[in-house]
């Protein structure tokens, strides 16, 4: 059809995911759920004859199934997901893992380990995690899945994230997955031409001396170029970790 744009389809083949600091992409058997729900409030007057609703809070929630791998490698999901922590978890679901492919990301309390052996003889436990203080949130692979570095790096071109420019702040996880060093630090850059990047504002993860996971956020007027990368400095042998950049399209209610 003249000028329109047809958008490829794409199926699930070849994702990721990771869950803190373990990459346990073979493991998960599926993903049953990836959601980001908005409350709503009722503003409706005694003068009207429909229901008039304003959004309210955001929310988010990642469900999936899990095969059951008792390890002995530290990324077994039995050894990941039996500990039903009180603390946060971090988890990002990876759609493809090339260079700017998307991610769902989340942060928030994982509420279920539950085992399911069926009659055929599968054993297959139940995963659920829901957003706490931030809503989940969809983002560009800003590696190609995880990443290793064995020196310091800067890539010479980063993700072109579409917009030439956006004022609505924005927000970044980072999973570091294999660590070898005394510390290693990832920065976010950002480009209008992807050839000259400045150091984003804020735009640099806590120096990183284990496997871990962190998210770090902009302002909410903070503004994003159109290209995006990250680079390594620090003190290391290698550094193996995965970087995924949400940016804002219009005003977030934080």
């Amino acid at each position: 059809m003249t000028g329109s744009v047809i958008l490829a389809k794409q199926s699930g083949l070849g994702d990721g995911l990771l869950f803190g600091p373990y990459d346990m992409s073979g493991d998960v058997q599926q993903l049953s759920s990836l959601s980001t729900p908005r409350g709503v409030l009722d503003f409706t007057g005694i003068d009207k004859s429909a229901t008039e609703r304003q959004t309210s809070t955001k929310d988010g929630a990642l469900g999936m199934t899990t095969f059951f791998n008792p390890g002995p490698a530290a990324s077994a999901a039995h050894l990941v997901a039996r500990a039903l922590p009180y603390t946060d978890v971090q988890l990002a679901y990876l759609r493809g893992t090339a260079l700017g492919s998307p991610a769902f990301c989340i942060l928030g309390k994982q509420t279920t380990y539950d085992g399911s052996r069926g009659a055929d003889g599968s054993f297959t436990f139940n995963v659920n995690a829901v957003a706490n203080g931030f809503a989940a949130e969809w983002g560009d692979q800003l590696t190609p899945g995880p990443r290793t570095d064995v020196t310091a790096t800067t890539p010479a071109s980063g993700v072109d994230l579409t917009d030439v420019s956006t004022a609505f702040g924005w927000s970044a996880y980072l999973h570091v997955l294999a660590f070898t060093g005394t510390s290693v630090t990832m920065t976010l850059g950002d480009s209008a031409d992807n050839a000259a990047f400045t150091a984003l504002s804020g735009g640099a993860f806590a120096a990183a001396t284990a496997i871990g996971v962190q998210r770090i956020a902009g302002g909410p007027t903070a503004v994003v170029r159109r290209y995006l990368r990250v680079a390594t400095s620090g003190t290391f042998t290698s550094a193996t970790f995965a970087a995924v950049f949400v940016r804002n399209r219009a005003d977030a209610l934080l």
